[in-house]
């Protein structure tokens, strides 16, 4: 039986460094990414993602890289809006 890939995200804070690395999201796209937390026992209050936070995942052959420009949670999701989307350069390497 073959499993399902898992969608990551690497998450980097201005004046911090890196937030996250590899944290599980539902979906990721150039216009945002979301986090349902259905079945588990994180709440979408448990993950500390603000506006400004640079966030890079793998799509395709190369890596992207888009700034969190608003976040929006709920009793059960965080969604979280990305703004000026674009591809890293090929030789980029997350670690």
């Amino acid at each position: 039986m073959s499993q399902p890939s898992l969608t990551t995200v690497f998450v980097f804070r201005r004046h911090y460094g890196r937030r996250y690395t590899e944290l599980p999201v539902d979906s990721v796209d150039r216009d945002g990414l979301q986090i349902s937390c259905d079945g588990t026992h994180m709440r979408p209050e448990h993950y500390d993602l603000r506006p400004g936070d640079i966030v890079r995942w793998r799509s395709g052959d190369r890596f992207v890289e888009a700034v969190i420009s608003a976040v929006r949670r709920d009793e059960r999701a965080l969604s979280a809006d990305l703004a000026d989307a674009r591809p890293l350069p090929p030789e980029y390497f997350p670690y």
